[in-house]
């Protein structure tokens, strides 16, 4: 696929960025460092700050007293959106009605006053990367929910931004497209090198095109990581219980072992504080069936789901709480069936 050029990626970096709107703190001051190249995706709920803090990249708002932002060894605390060279697609695309796609994905450029054959050029390179050669003279409202995405993503990469930034651009489109999108995407912000910034609350979303991602609840960060970090090794309760689903296991610490309704696992490795020690938790994938004579807890089955390529398992009697256990989707178990269940000791997870 034939990439359309981009500046040299940059880093951006954002020191004591806090923002407050009519005497309210919705963003608490925060330090974050974006490599030159990366996908670094903020996850949250509704209201934790993320896209306040990806407005504050683009320009759109500007940081209470005592932050900075630099792009690369440019302070860029104080400059507009329209001085930041930066590329932006938000959740309602924001597209030209009255254009057609050639129009939107050329509008910025022709703003600039590039020359038309520059313009045609690039948007012809555009086009292709995108799919979009055949719709390039339709107008906006005769395409799908996904070539409109394609048109957004393009206009905002035909100014060549040195920055990229996605404000949860997926979330208008149904799921099946919202997967395949998503895949296309991945493959190309890794194939372009852009220094990228994307917003979402969709866990898989974050999952498959971060590199990293910063954790956000209440204005704070909670966790930075990889994917895998920040799903295997939460940071604390809010970070597990966010991302993916996680089961919990109370009881009382005996002998490096945890005892519990339904009997006993071992304690993870370096669970040394109180805290922890009456409290571990782990991942409904990482548990599985055994013999109840034999497992290291025992319960019985409350209810089943099949979910196709796995079933998910409600179990009771094991822990105060019911557990949830991911098996292969062929499993059929009746409910009130005794099971056994045990847990590899580095699945478990200790959190603060």
């Amino acid at each position: 696929m034939k990439l359309a050029s981009v500046p040299a990626a940059v880093p951006i970096a954002l020191t004591q960025c806090a923002k407050t709107f009519r005497g309210t703190r919705v963003l608490e001051p925060l330090d974050l460092h974006i490599g030159a190249g990366e996908t670094l995706v903020l996850l949250g709920p509704s209201g934790c700050g993320k896209t306040t803090t990806l407005r504050m990249i683009a320009g759109l708002e500007t940081p209470d007293a005592g932050g900075r932002i630099a792009f690369g060894d440019d302070d860029v605390t104080a400059l507009p959106i329209e001085k930041r060279q930066v590329g932006m697609v938000f959740q309602s695309y924001a597209l030209f009605p009255n254009l057609t796609v050639r129009g939107n994905i050329g509008y910025g450029l022709k703003i600039k006053r590039v020359p038309a054959e520059t313009v045609r050029q690039r948007v012809d390179e555009l086009l292709g990367m995108m799919r979009l050669t055949a719709h390039a003279d339709k107008p906006i409202d005769q395409l799908s929910g996904g070539q409109r995405q394609r048109v957004a993503l393009a206009r905002a990469l035909a100014v060549q931004p040195r920055v990229l930034l996605l404000d949860e651009p997926l979330t208008a489109l149904d799921a099946r497209l919202r997967d395949a999108l998503r895949s296309e995407m991945n493959t190309l912000l890794r194939e372009l090198g852009i220094t990228t910034v994307y917003v979402t609350h969709d866990q898989a979303e974050a999952m498959e095109l971060g590199d990293r991602i910063v954790v956000m609840s209440a204005g704070r960060i909670e966790q930075i990581g990889s994917p895998r970090e920040i799903y295997y090794r939460p940071a604390n309760r809010t970070v597990a219980q966010f991302v993916g689903t996680i089961n919990r296991l109370a009881g009382e610490r005996r002998d490096g072992m945890l005892t519990t309704t339904g009997g006993a696992v071992p304690l993870p490795a370096g669970s040394t504080h109180a805290s922890q020690a009456h409290e571990i938790f782990f991942r409904p994938e990482d548990a599985y069936l055994a013999d109840p004579a034999h497992a290291q807890l025992r319960g019985h089955i409350e209810s089943t789901a099949f979910l196709g390529e796995r079933t998910r398992l409600t179990v009771g009697g094991a822990a105060p709480d019911a557990l949830l256990i991911d098996v292969a989707g062929r499993v059929e178990l009746a409910r009130g069936t005794p099971v056994g269940i045990s847990i590899a000791q580095d699945a478990l997870i200790a959190l603060s």
